[in-house]
């Protein structure tokens, strides 16, 4: 979106590490699920000696989670992302709630409603009859920063060309 900063996997799972290790969160076949996804659709991911490692039961399953996590952090993007998708199709309602994706969708939200807003005031003052359509184009004119240089041209010759028919 415009005004969106992008996130990596990785910094979404490192903010979302607290929500998924506390307990309770997560139980053990759910991550012994998630583990055995990795491992056998993506064996470049986890091997099948880092997957045993991470299924260890003699181990709390907290620390099993935190290793596996930091374990993909370091490996990338890619197994981050990965990560993701196996928790949301083993456990869709715990990955609705992930901290990172509540930020995700109140952001996608505002830069939804700014382009809106941003256009209807763009309709209303393209309103033939209106008298602001002077400002429209001193707004148009300040804008490149905002809603880049090529929409901004075009807003301005459409501004133009309305105000040459009147």
């Amino acid at each position: 979106m415009l005004f969106m900063k992008y996130q990596s996997y990785c910094d979404r799972l490192r903010q979302d590490m607290a929500f998924l290790t506390s307990s309770g969160r997560l139980s053990e076949q759910l991550v012994d699920k998630i583990v055995l996804q990795l491992n056998r659709v993506y064996p470049q991911i986890l091997t099948n000696k880092e997957a045993e490692k991470f299924r260890n039961p003699k181990a709390s399953l907290h620390s099993r989670l935190s290793s596996l996590i930091a374990h993909l952090q370091k490996r990338g993007d890619k197994p981050c992302q990965e990560f993701y998708r196996a928790l949301q199709i083993n456990a869709e309602q715990l990955y609705i709630n992930l901290p990172s994706r509540k930020s995700l969708s109140s952001t996608f939200f505002l830069a939804c409603f700014g382009v809106a807003a941003g256009l209807a005031f763009f309709m209303y003052c393209c309103n033939p009859g209106s008298k602001v359509l002077g400002g429209a184009k001193k707004v148009l004119g300040f804008s490149p920063i905002i809603i880049g240089r090529h929409i901004s041209n075009i807003c301005l010759l459409y501004l133009e060309d309305t105000s040459r028919k009147q």
